[in-house]
């Protein structure tokens, strides 16, 4: 018997400071209604990227993946991604069929919820300035009080 050999899954939800941190989406739509647009290919992050998002934070223009931290995320159980799961079980179904995402074959959410992350995953922002009781509630870590950054 083979043993596969261990990846290393993306978290699609990353802060742009996290180690290997890229801009793998931008947030087009509206405050009320975002959506995000899968660039081409994953850009790594640098101090000229996060530059150009001025004077917003780099989380409201784009949306960064990194290596999931695991244990050290609070979202974290020690198996699974508490966030990708509420996101499934909360919100609503944005996208019909596959988005044209660059991260899937090594994302987190998309390992572990499959294509229900995906068809959800259009409307998620790292940072809303205006999130719904759904996001506040999914992004809300087990213990803690509601929160607009997921």
């Amino acid at each position: 018997m083979q043993t596969r050999e261990a990846r290393t899954l993306l978290c699609p939800s990353a802060q742009p400071a996290m180690a290997g941190s890229m801009a793998f989406a931008v947030v087009a739509g509206s405050p009320e209604e975002p959506r995000v647009a899968w660039l081409e290919r994953p850009v790594p992050v640098t101090d000229e990227l996060l530059a150009m998002t001025g004077p917003v934070p780099p989380t409201q223009v784009l949306r960064f993946t990194a290596p999931c931290a695991e244990g050290a995320c609070c979202h974290f159980d020690g198996a699974d991604c508490r966030l990708a799961n509420k996101l499934v079980q909360l919100m609503p179904a944005v996208d019909s069929s596959l988005p044209a995402c660059r991260i899937r074959q090594d994302c987190r959410w998309f390992a572990q919820e499959g294509r229900a992350a995906c068809m959800r995953c259009p409307q998620i922002v790292t940072y809303s300035v205006n999130p719904t009781a759904e996001l506040s509630l999914a992004a809300t870590p087990q213990g803690h009080a509601a929160s607009a950054a997921i």
